[in-house]
């Protein structure tokens, strides 16, 4: 019945182009960054602007189908299977305002973008790690940035914006308004965002890099990390990542099979202050690699390094109250070299800006938490490597970041999903899904059900 719908449409109505199952062009538009799985809809719509938008949300609601959305694909959770899916990477405006320090920002604009747009006017967003991963959806999720201890949430940043709702209206939001806090930090739950507006910081460099431990410093450099991570300023943000490369030609020779521990500096300040303080993590030993240095923020991806080009992947994560020896271990034994998981742990140290309220009501809970682990897993092995890395952790666990849960099916259920927030803000949050949302058109993600009376 979908796919007889999707055919009666007007194509006149839309700017971009329109894909249905067999179409030329239609598993281009399609894919992204995340090859496990993918969305199927019976319609695409190729959305040039924001009334593309509308008419595809409109559209949709006549036939009562639900709505996708993707930009990038980095993000997605939970595929479609019919409906329609709304491609906004094409919707590529990007405006900087030098003087007021702001950026008004398209849905289809990914971080690399806007980091050398605002570079050019001597400022900078609070991106995250990889320059290809899409800025609004980036901010959807709350965004932990490579600045994010000094500066926050990059969601705390934002000032506007405009969003396409289930019933076809385009609205932009402001602080003051009530879905204004819901819509970031909720993923898309509440609507099509088609741009926002945000602020952004006069920096220009920043000092970091890697420093990476071969296998017999690897126990003896993450316990230095953990004490050291007492001690820096806020200015100061660190990952420390553990991984087995692959011992594969495109690698440096001696990385090729290691099981390393890197970890990954950014530090806002001089880099006399960032050699000084990097100085105990220095003296655990020898590195394989050390590029600590000062370097212009438009190659501040380069601190940690992301894959560039899509494949398939899945990944969990635990908000932690405090990290112990004791959390190492059982993280070790969990997820470690001789676990039987293949598996990438990032802890990345949190406190700092991060832990103060938001200004604008941003749904980005768990303030309080003190570092975050994401362990990055094989699609193949999922659910068993999943729940063997959340009962490790579960004594020091108060919560989950919803941007850092990838895995479709029943991984993508509510209790994940519920235990993003406290109680309180999920109750707020399904009361305006049933407002906005009544018939949850918006639920290919990690996904609120309207509240019911």
């Amino acid at each position: 019945m979908e796919n007889t719908a999707a055919h009666t449409i007007d194509l006149d109505t839309f700017t971009g182009p329109v894909f249905r199952p067999g179409d030329a062009g239609y598993d281009e538009e399609i894919s992204g960054f995340q090859t496990a799985y993918t969305h199927r809809p019976a319609l695409v719509v190729g959305a040039v602007h924001a009334e593309d938008v509308r008419a595809a949300v409109e559209y949709a609601a006549r036939q009562g189908l639900p709505v996708a959305v993707q930009a990038t694909g980095h993000g997605l959770s939970v595929a479609a299977d019919g409906g329609v899916l709304i491609s906004t990477r094409r919707m590529t405006t990007l405006d900087i305002d030098p003087a007021a320090r702001t950026a008004r920002v398209g849905a289809g604009v990914r971080a690399g973008a806007l980091v050398e747009a605002a570079a050019a006017h001597g400022l900078a967003p609070l991106n995250g790690s990889s320059p290809s991963v899409g800025v609004v959806g980036y901010l959807l999720g709350g965004g932990i940035g490579l600045l994010a201890r000094e500066f926050g949430y990059a969601a705390d940043q934002v000032r506007a914006i405009e969003l396409v709702t289930a019933d076809g209206r385009v609205r932009r939001l402001l602080p003051a308004d009530e879905l204004f806090g819901a819509v970031l930090g909720s993923g898309g739950n509440f609507g099509v965002v088609t741009a926002i507006e945000l602020d952004l910081l006069p920096v220009t460099e920043v000092y970091g890099g890697q420093l990476v431990f071969d296998t017999p410093l690897v126990e003896q450099a993450l316990e230095a990390w953990k004490q050291w991570t007492a001690t820096v300023p806020d200015e100061l943000t660190s990952t420390v990542v553990t991984l087995t490369y692959p011992d594969i030609p495109q690698l440096p020779a001696p990385l090729r099979g290691r099981y390393v521990a890197s970890f990954r500096i950014a530090f806002n300040g001089s880099a006399e202050e960032g050699e000084r303080l990097v100085a105990p993590l220095r003296a655990v030993g020898d590195r394989l690699k050390d590029d600590l240095r000062t370097m212009p923020y438009t190659e501040s991806h380069t601190i940690h390094s992301d894959p560039d080009h899509p494949h398939a992947y899945a990944a969990t994560n635990a908000l932690l109250s405090d990290l112990t020896g004791e959390t190492l271990s059982a993280l070790r034994s969990a997820a470690g070299p001789d676990s039987g998981t293949d598996a990438v742990v990032d802890i990345r140290h949190l406190g700092g800006a991060l832990s103060g309220p938001s200004k604008t009501g941003t749904v980005v809970d768990h303030r309080d938490a003190a570092y975050i682990v994401r362990v990055i897993t094989d699609p193949d092995d999922d659910t068993a490597a999943k729940d063997k890395i959340r009962t490790a952790l579960a004594p020091w666990t108060i919560g989950h970041s919803l941007n850092f849960l990838y895995g479709a099916g029943a991984d993508a259920d509510e209790a994940q999903t519920r235990a993003g927030y406290t109680a309180d803000t999920y109750a707020n949050l399904a009361n305006l899904k049933a407002k906005y949302d009544p018939h949850n058109m918006f639920r290919f993600n990690r996904n609120i059900r309207p509240a019911t009376n």
